[in-house]
């Protein structure tokens, strides 16, 4: 079981003056139970490969499968049980509210999948435990919320899909470091409940510190891919386009360069173990 991409080029505004090539030759594997990040400049595609995998967009060239299916060849049912299996979270959360209160916005994924009635509203209470969201403010409208609360309807409201695999456009921007940490501590808990996270972002710090393997696009090109460890090793000697090393890891180059036999880390615990310093 795995989601797979296999030399997938997709492009917008396709045989007009306006063509844009937004991804090119790309291959990529997620599985149940990793968490993947997909990291790049503005632009560089990441958005697209997010819709690609939820089938909102079908490539072009190459293949998109999941458990061996091939997206292109699935008709109009089959596609709406992988958009199922296969939750899309949006940037920005307000594109996917419609409801005008979170009990309603997550109550309607199990309507929609023909839950019980009498079900649904234990689901809701689920899922919402599930992401750490207050009971107290089911009642409330989702646009009226804080935007870490924001973030918990709007994956809670995926989940109670019970999909299989959860795919996270930028879903840290915007918060503050509390509200982050919170996040990506719900996401760590749902990766080890067994859900493949395929998490789109900029922030090369979140992916070095919580990911499992990383690919690196620029231009809509693969430009590197594989554990934190060798992605920060590449982009010490091959630097992309708009990725700037986060402090840890800059601190612990230049510490290199001054002939310190420092390891190359992201992890500020290895260099005050380094010094004899305990954490």
């Amino acid at each position: 079981m795995s989601i797979e991409f296999k030399k997938v080029s997709f492009s917008y505004h396709k045989g007009t003056p306006l063509e844009r090539k937004a991804l090119q030759d790309i291959s990529l594997s997620l599985e149940p139970g990793e968490w993947k990040a997909v990291v790049g400049h503005t632009g560089s595609g990441k958005s697209t490969l997010a819709q690609l995998c939820n089938a909102l967009l079908l490539a072009e060239e190459g293949e998109v499968r999941k458990d061996g299916r091939t997206y292109g060849s699935l008709n109009k049912k089959e596609l709406r049980c992988l958009r199922r299996e296969v939750g899309l979270v949006f940037q920005y959360p307000e594109q996917q509210f419609f409801a005008e209160t979170v009990e309603e916005e997550i109550s309607f994924a199990p309507k929609n999948w023909g839950m019980p009635p009498k079900d649904i509203p234990h689901k809701v209470a689920e899922v919402l435990k599930k992401v750490g969201f207050p009971e107290a403010l089911r009642s409330r409208s989702p646009f009226a919320l804080s935007g870490g609360q924001k973030r918990r309807v709007a994956i809670a409201s995926v989940l109670a899909g019970d999909p299989e695999y959860l795919v996270l456009d930028e879903p840290t921007t915007g918060l503050d470091a509390r509200g982050r940490r919170e996040l990506l501590l719900l996401l760590q808990s749902l990766k080890c409940r067994g859900i493949g996270i395929l998490h789109i972002t900029h922030d090369l710090d979140v992916a070095l510190s919580w990911c499992d393997r990383i690919l690196v696009l620029d231009r809509g090109k693969s430009v590197a891919r594989g554990t934190p460890g060798e992605i920060l090793q590449s982009l010490d000697t091959q630097p992309v386009r708009g990725l700037v090393l986060p402090p840890v890891a800059e601190l612990s180059r230049l510490l290199r360069q001054k002939g310190l036999a420092l390891p190359l880390t992201n992890d500020v615990r290895e260099i005050l173990s380094f010094y004899g310093v305990n954490s």
